[in-house]
């Protein structure tokens, strides 16, 4: 089991001394989420009550990955999720794999498909055709993210440059099914993007075993990171990884409110990452 960092909602001059404290205690990687701006939003939110306000820091993912990879050597680095759909093609390529060859190859590419109308409004992409669009997206950053030459519609032959030395792990992100089917088919690894029960994990797993099977791909084809709904507690950890959970997602300032957020990391390293 290995441990991810979630440090949604923390302000922007935090995450460089985050980071750094995160590759001290013991985390895998740190994770940050994806979103352009706040509003009056019609969107309906779907995961409960929205949790952040105008005032809450979304800076731009990659800029600070970028940052944190500057001062650190071991920690990896991933949105969670990043609304590729949101942007074109050839923007989410290069802006990837910049910060995969700047960090020296230590980013993975969480990606979801977004919930939030207003957003693909401002950056002139269709709202409605967000999952065939992504569909279409995975590949081709494959195939721009190697450095060989592409073929796409309208263009010239290209290809980018700078280009990671190693393949870029693409994590899908959501539970519906046409996410657990897209991680299924085309993913290295699935993230959820809630607090699960075990019952609910369960059930996601079984999902992402039948897809597997059915696209004739191995049981353990994908990195299952899941956010769990357990104290943390190495046992339980454990028990979560026979199930097949390789990763799960912590934000120990959660856990014991009132303390400093390094001091809460620390206590969770040595209480729990230190025994696994």
């Amino acid at each position: 089991m290995r441990f991810w960092l979630g440090a949604s909602f923390c302000d922007t001059n935090e995450f460089v001394e985050l980071a750094v404290a995160a590759e001290q205690c013991g985390f895998d990687t740190f994770t940050l989420s994806d979103h352009l701006f706040f509003a009056d939003f019609s969107t309906p939110y779907p995961y409960g009550r929205m949790r952040w306000t105008a005032e809450t820091h979304w800076p731009d993912v990659w800029v600070t990955i970028g940052a944190m990879s500057a001062v650190t050597t071991r920690l990896r680095f991933s949105p969670n999720v990043y609304i590729a759909p949101a942007r074109d093609l050839i923007t989410v390529a290069k802006q990837v794999s910049t910060a995969a060859v700047l960090s020296g190859d230590r980013v993975s590419f969480g990606v979801g498909v977004g919930w939030c109308k207003e957003e693909f409004a401002a950056t002139g992409q269709d709202f409605h055709t967000r999952g065939r669009r992504l569909d279409e997206m995975l590949p081709r950053l494959r195939e721009l993210w190697s450095g060989a030459q592409v073929e796409l519609p309208g263009l010239p032959p290209l290809s980018m440059s700078p280009a990671p030395a190693a393949p870029i792990p693409i994590y899908v992100g959501g539970d519906s099914e046409a996410a657990l089917r897209r991680a299924a088919r085309a993913g290295d690894g699935w993230i959820g993007n809630r607090i699960y029960t075990e019952e609910q994990i369960d059930a996601v797993l079984a999902d992402l075993r039948r897809y597997l099977k059915e696209y004739g791909r191995p049981e353990d084809a994908l990195e299952i990171v899941a956010p769990l709904a357990v104290l943390p507690d190495a046992a339980t950890y454990r028990r979560f990884a026979d199930k097949g959970i390789t990763a799960t997602m912590a934000a120990p300032w959660w856990l014991w409110p009132g303390e400093p957020k390094v001091a809460t990391m620390e206590r969770f390293a040595e209480e729990v990452i230190s025994k696994m």
